[in-house]
């Protein structure tokens, strides 16, 4: 069951990733499920001239556990640690990796595109894909959406954030996403484990999971929010 933590600091943020498997980062349909929800105020916004802690953690965080980031729950972001990201791939994907999933008529060949783009490039920044794949005004369309889904498949995730440099060598602006596929930043040991369940088992696993974590929510709520 969630307890009643406050995040502080970036190794209370780790510790929360490695004690409850799944973290969002945004407030969602399960309450008290979230970073927001749960940080420090002066670890959050602070107005113009404050800082964004939980935003300048996150490459860190995602580089220093190992873990997936990306859009995976109600299109919004979260963290998921190693130990639940590969029985949770493996239900999204449906046990399928991605060119089995194209070639049985799964998925549009617009995602297969953009998928090889970022398995060919990876790590690369979305700055950086656009600019390869056309995805500008006059050309290829989608972008957004398409990383969107395939993220929520996981057959990508965002492996970093990167900050721009001015002339100085001095960081400025937001992190720039810098995406990957798991097999690519997780390596060997996931690709060993992705599929060693059936998707059944894993989606089993990951529903005791979120019952434990929610004991007086019910079923049905929980399978929406997995779902």
């Amino acid at each position: 069951m969630l307890s009643d933590f406050i995040i502080k600091s970036k190794s209370d943020l780790i510790n929360a990733i490695n004690e409850y498997g799944f973290m969002p980062f945004f407030e969602n349909s399960l309450s008290g499920f979230s970073i927001e929800e749960h940080i420090a105020p002066e670890c959050w916004w602070q107005g113009k001239s404050g800082a964004w802690d939980a935003w300048e953690w996150k490459g860190p965080v995602i580089n220093e556990t190992g873990c997936a980031y990306g859009k995976f729950f109600e299109k919004k972001a979260c963290y998921i640690s190693f130990e639940w990201f590969y029985d949770f791939a493996n239900y999204r994907r449906d046990g399928y990796d991605f060119d089995a999933r194209f070639d049985d008529g799964l998925a549009p060949y617009k995602d297969k595109r953009l998928f090889e783009l970022v398995d060919e490039n990876a790590p690369v920044l979305s700055k950086k894909l656009k600019e390869i794949g056309n995805y500008k005004k006059d050309g290829n369309k989608g972008f957004d959406t398409i990383m969107n889904r395939l993220q929520f498949q996981c057959y990508i995730i965002i492996s970093d954030f990167v900050y721009m440099v001015d002339k100085r060598g001095n960081p400025y602006g937001w992190g720039v996403a810098q995406y990957s596929t798991p097999e690519k930043f997780m390596g060997k040991s996931f690709k060993e484990k992705v599929y060693k369940r059936s998707p059944e088992e894993s989606y089993e696993r990951i529903l005791s999971h979120f019952s434990s974590l929610f004991p007086d929510t019910d079923l049905k709520t929980l399978k929406k929010f997995i779902k």
